[in-house]
């Protein structure tokens, strides 16, 4: 007999975020820290400039960096660490009402369009990548994704059992699609730089 079971969703999903969130709460207090050392010294340059396609500075001193009026990272900084809370507090068995599900899918569905926003306007606006806010992208497709699934799985979204069903079988497939989108955008962008390189 197998003594390795499948694990489940609702197993899973509680680690998911604590990794998610931990990994985007150091980028975004990365980024933070960085646009401080920035404000003192505007000849300050970031570990994360490297060349002149990921050079973090080009993205921080841009208009897109303060969309509300403070720093983005911010709101990353407090986000990830209400992720991590969350995770830790499911990890220790901790239960949440049905509302408070909804509310964290809104949450991270507001969070989708935002980091869309600005993986537009990094792309093709400041033309460069910041490797941190990347990060935080890059983090946050699963975080969202698997929310979505968790809230369907438990029912706390309904859709069509088949739909569940369909969507909780390929969720590696339908996440992996979901990078290859922004990968691909990047690659076709800066090609005319990455072919020097080939």
């Amino acid at each position: 007999m197998n003594k390795f079971k499948k694990l489940t969703l609702k197993q899973t999903y509680p680690f998911i975020m604590v990794i998610t969130g931990s990994i985007g709460f150091i980028a975004s207090f990365m980024l933070t820290i960085d646009l401080l050392e920035i404000l003192k010294n505007p000849n300050f340059q970031p570990v994360c400039n490297i060349n002149p396609i990921f050079s973090c500075s080009s993205v921080m001193e841009s208009s897109a960096s303060s969309t509300f009026g403070f720093a983005n990272p911010l709101i990353g900084i407090a986000g990830y660490a209400a992720i991590i809370t969350i995770g830790m507090a499911l990890i220790a068995g901790a239960t949440f009402k049905r509302w408070f599900w909804i509310g964290l899918q809104i949450g991270t569905t507001l969070a989708m369009p935002f980091l869309i926003w600005l993986f537009y306007y990094s792309l093709y606006d400041s033309k460069a990548l910041c490797l941190f806010c990347m990060t935080v992208w890059a983090v946050t497709l699963p975080l969202f994704w698997y929310t979505t699934l968790y809230n369907f799985s438990e029912k706390n979204i309904k859709i069509s059992p088949k739909l569940n069903k369909f969507l909780q079988k390929h969720h590696g497939d339908i996440l992996l699609i979901m990078y290859l989108i922004p990968i691909t955008l990047i690659l076709n962008r800066f090609w005319y730089y990455w072919s020097t390189l080939i």
